[in-house]
């Protein structure tokens, strides 16, 4: 409780110090240009839409990215991190997370199975992005209502979208001490004429995590059986006629990585395969920790035609096809469940000029795709999966009003194979309005309406469906739990407003937004508080519920001191779920406040940041409370220069008070906690 009012004590500091603010010189931060949104086809900039967006992209996404998708964006307001041990991290936005948080790459669905489960790594490299953009509220219908809590679009420019004069190359080292994971990535892009040229290959290893003393296994100071070892390359090209482009990508990723031991126990008896994670058989583990060894192949196409038709501006299609495997390796060696998943992916968005004072876009999205889970230990059936949506998003400008209006539609089928269980047809419609008002050249408000629908998944119907008691429930080993689904789910509907405060004057900025979420058949997995010889059993269920909560960031500068631009950083979040019938949403995210300060210069920048988390004493149903937390983090970043070679050289000391920190978004928080005090190092070679 003490932490808590700590927290609103200094949101509501924060936030009196920046709307008293006003009188601020714009010339006291460094300028930087509005990023153009890739996500929404209106190529508009951030701060011209109702939508809430967030933006990782230069010097800070260089220092955030991370090995998980999720650590990468954990400090954004609103956005938490639902680790299962250093090698998992999936992204959770406003407390909802899995299926409920859509990963794209480029435009299209990372079309792994993070989604299927929490120890299920996302995968994409945030190492390899140009820019990472985090849509939330209405924008996110156009991906559908899978993305009903958010979408989060990796853009790594493996596709060149626009003709490249000037070979570039990048060349990135980095150690982190808590893992002694050794990161190298390096990338090429040029071009002649028409053509432009993409590739990039990165690499990183990893021994056992260590964590804050007496807090790992056996209480010691490391989290065993928590290496790591992965890598992906890529290469794309495209060709440029006018101020079109077509253009196609291939990449590969491999990653192996460990699930913290003492999490479940296992049956060690073999399971005889071959493939993928065969030669893991090698691995001993006195400790009986599970390792999984994921690998995916992704092929890429993108066309966009500038002026197709009269009366349109542009016309941008997307297809990608993917082949994705990854194998739950026993302590044995042997392969205990391999997952496949193959996916057919195509979605065209055609933008037309204005129509009577409406300028937007028109769409249509299709995929098709199959999963199956193979094995002893299969829980899940082979399911066919196909989907079909149709979307139109249009605004309307009438002075300092702007008026969003968004419609989809989407048809999803679930068809598990040799009919080993029954099929199940969803028809999903999502609606969304918005307006934004500038009350003045530094002000301006904004409101927005959401209704969205949301097919269930497949492990959500499906899992245990032909096990019908407990001598014949299948435990998802990896997870350490009997997982049971529902063949009569229907879909999750949820209404969504949301009330958007926001100033800009000069390079400072402040923004508020207050939100409320009310749904419909919420389906959960809850925890059912039942052991089956010391397995817990978890079911999905449906009921209502309610969700609440607020995020606030802002920065403004301080003036220049000897040499160099201060400004000084604030955001804070707090999200508060209520099942109808069962009390809180389990695994929800505490209230947080984070306080930075940057100091740079041509040649030098320091930064600091504090975050103080409450603890979350309202954890769900047979679910266990967590502690409140202070993470210090410090850096430098030191800049050379010479001809045109740029060398960065970095350093950064994560968690230095070296606090225990188990975040309550996890699965994992009573056995694996996260990283104690690290010290990074590395540099950027740009050529």
């Amino acid at each position: 409780m003490k932490t808590e009012l700590i927290c609103c004590a200094a949101l509501c500091g924060c936030a009196s110090g920046v709307f008293a603010a006003t009188n601020i010189t714009p010339d006291t931060t460094r300028d930087k240009l509005e990023h153009v949104l890739v996500t929404v086809p209106l190529h508009k900039a951030n701060t011209d839409t109702a939508f809430p967006v967030d933006i990782l992209d230069g010097d800070t996404l260089s220092r955030e990215a991370s090995g998980t998708l999720g650590d990468t964006l954990s400090n954004l307001p609103g956005i938490n991190n639902a680790s299962f041990g250093p090698g998992v991290g999936q992204p959770v936005i406003r407390g909802l997370q899995g299926p409920r948080v859509m990963v794209l790459q480029n435009g299209t669905r990372s079309a792994d199975v993070s989604s299927l489960s929490a120890d299920h790594a996302v995968a994409v490299e945030a190492l390899l992005a140009d820019s990472i953009e985090v849509l939330r509220g209405p924008a996110t219908l156009l991906y559908g209502g899978g993305a009903i809590g958010g979408v989060v679009n990796v853009i790594d420019g493996r596709i060149p979208t626009t003709r490249i004069s000037d070979t570039s190359l990048t060349a990135e080292y980095r150690y982190e001490g808590a893992s002694k994971a050794n990161i190298g990535v390096a990338r090429a892009d040029f071009g002649r004429g028409d053509f432009a040229w993409h590739a990039d290959v990165m690499s990183r290893a990893g021994s056992d995590l260590r964590v804050p003393n007496g807090t790992g296994s056996e209480d010691g100071d490391t989290l065993e059986n928590t290496e790591m070892d992965a890598w992906s390359g890529t290469l794309g090209g495209s060709y440029h006629f006018g101020e079109s482009f077509f253009g196609i990508s291939v990449a590969r990723i491999e990653n192996e990585y460990g699930l913290p031991a003492g999490t479940h126990e296992h049956d060690d008896e073999g399971h005889e395969d071959e493939g993928i994670g065969a030669e893991a058989e090698d691995i001993e583990d006195d400790e009986g920790g599970i390792r999984l060894d994921m690998a995916q192949t992704r092929y890429d196409a993108a066309l966009h035609l500038h002026e197709p038709l009269p009366g349109f501006e542009v016309l941008r299609v997307f297809t990608t096809l993917t082949d994705y495997e990854h194998v739950e390796v026993e302590p044995s060696g042997e392969i205990g469940t391999r997952y496949l998943s193959d996916s057919l992916e195509a979605r065209a968005e055609l933008t037309h000029r204005q129509w009577g004072g409406f300028h937007g876009a028109l769409g249509l999205h299709v995929s098709d795709g199959e999963f199956s889970a193979l094995g002893e230990e299969a829980f899940v059936p082979a399911t066919d999966v196909q989907r079909r949506g149709i979307f139109a998003l249009e605004d309307w400008h009438a002075g300092a009003v702007t008026v969003e209006l968004g419609l989809r539609l989407d048809r999803d089928e679930l068809k598990p194979q040799a009919g080993v269980a029954p099929q199940r047809d969803f028809t999903a419609v999502s609606a969304s309005a918005g307006v934004v008002w500038d009350l003045s050249p530094r002000w301006s408000t904004s409101v927005a309406v959401t209704r969205a629908e949301r097919a269930p998944s497949v492990e959500e119907i499906y899992s245990n469906f032909n096990n019908v008691g407990p001598d014949t429930w299948v435990t998802h080993e990896a997870t350490g739990a009997i997982e049971l689904g529902d063949i009569n789910l229907d879909t999750e509907r949820s209404l969504n407003w949301e009330l958007g405060l926001d100033w800009r004057y000069g390079g400072h900025h402040a923004r508020l937004a207050i939100y409320h979420n009310d749904f419909s058949n919420y389906i959960d997995l809850a925890s059912t508080g039942i052991d089956v010889e010391e397995t817990p059993v978890r079911q999905y269920l449906e009921g209502d519920a309610q969700f609440y909560g607020a995020e606030f960031e802002a920065g403004w500068g301080l003036g220049e001191l000897v040499g160099g631009d201060v400004l000084l950083t604030t955001t804070a979040d707090f999200v508060h779920g209520e099942l109808d019938d069962r009390g809180d949403v389990p695994r929800l995210p505490p209230m947080r406040v984070a306080l930075g300060l940057d100091w740079e210069s041509d040649l030098l920048a320091l930064y600091t940041k504090v975050t103080v988390a409450s603890s979350q004493d309202r954890p769900g149903e047979n679910e266990s409370a967590t502690d409140g937390y202070t993470q210090w983090m410090a850096g430098a970043d030191w800049r050379i220069e010479v001809g045109d070679v740029e060398l960065t050289l970095r350093a950064m000391l994560d968690n230095i008070l070296d606090e225990e920190v188990r975040l309550s978004t996890s699965y994992l928080r009573d056995v694996a906690p996260e990283a104690g005090r690290s010290l990074s190092v590395g540099f950027r070679l740009l050529l």
